[in-house]
């Protein structure tokens, strides 16, 4: 499995940039007090679903209802997008909804041409999600990470990204990556990893409060299912099933180990002030 650029979920694929991660105190300063600002606790009312591979937009009654898959990356997509929005709205801030984009096989982005080789990526310049619709089947089956709730996480972890990108986190990790090149994979890790616990914050809101979420209550085994896919995308797991060997320094997205550690940071305390991981000696 790929990720276009940084914003994607796993390593490799087409070198589109879009990130890293921050360095400097003055710049994790900022990040760590714009991430406070999202203190709020209740989701609300529906915003941007499914679109299909031209970009276009869609609405859930759009949907055929015999789409399973497609019926629930928008229920995710919604609800994700819910949350986020309250969040936003309780610290005086606008989120800009947008789109999960499903496509097979290949479709132009405003990143360039995704293929099914690229898997899940988030694009800054159109601010879409992009998700090939066989990549679930990949996950489950080479990457041993089966359940509906794994998929939600895939998911998450993209609009964690749109989350970053409408604080103008990716822009001060661009700034910083140019600054500091020779820390640009580290950066690019904390960049990732806090899309992770971004991720985990939603889904302690869906396990926490199912009554005010779009899908279906989630149960213990739903959230170890989607920690296992956290893990199951760590940059060891993925190099050593590639090639049969693990190298550390070419690391954008972190290891097994770290990603399951910081979605579950996220799930387990549910707030974004716990997503500092640019301030981590080691994250």
């Amino acid at each position: 499995m790929g990720g276009i650029g940084m914003g994607g979920l796993g390593g490799g694929g087409i070198p589109i940039p879009v990130g890293g991660g921050i360095g400097g105190i003055v710049i994790t300063i900022i990040i760590i007090v714009v991430l406070n600002l999202l203190g709020g606790s209740s989701l609300g009312g529906s915003l941007g679903g499914l679109g299909g591979d031209d970009g276009g937009g869609g609405a859930a009654a759009s949907l055929d209802p015999n789409d399973t898959s497609g019926q629930f990356v928008n229920a995710v997509t919604v609800d994700v997008q819910s949350f986020w929005a309250e969040r936003f709205s309780a610290s005086g801030k606008s989120y800009t909804q947008t789109l999960t984009v499903l496509f097979t096989d290949q479709t132009q982005s405003g990143c360039g041409v995704a293929s099914s080789q690229t898997g899940p990526f988030y694009c800054p310049t159109d601010k879409k999600v992009y998700l090939d619709t066989a990549f679930f089947d990949e996950l489950k089956n080479r990457f041993g990470a089966p359940g509906e709730f794994a998929q939600a996480y895939v998911i998450a972890h993209e609009f964690g990204h749109h989350v970053q990108d409408e604080l103008g986190i990716m822009d001060q990790v661009a700034q910083q990556q140019q600054s500091y090149p020779s820390r640009a994979n580290d950066l690019s890790i904390r960049l990732e990893l806090q899309a992770d616990c971004l991720a985990g914050v939603w889904a302690h809101s869906v396990y926490t409060t199912p009554d005010q979420s779009d899908i279906e209550s989630i149960t213990d085994k739903d959230v170890q299912d989607a920690i296992n896919a956290a893990a199951a995308v760590g940059d060891d797991r993925i190099q050593e099933q590639a090639t049969g060997t693990i190298d550390k320094e070419s690391w954008t997205h972190g290891s097994a180990d770290q990603r399951a550690k910081w979605f579950n940071t996220g799930f387990k305390g549910g707030t974004t002030e716990g997503c500092d991981t640019f301030s981590a000696a080691t994250p």
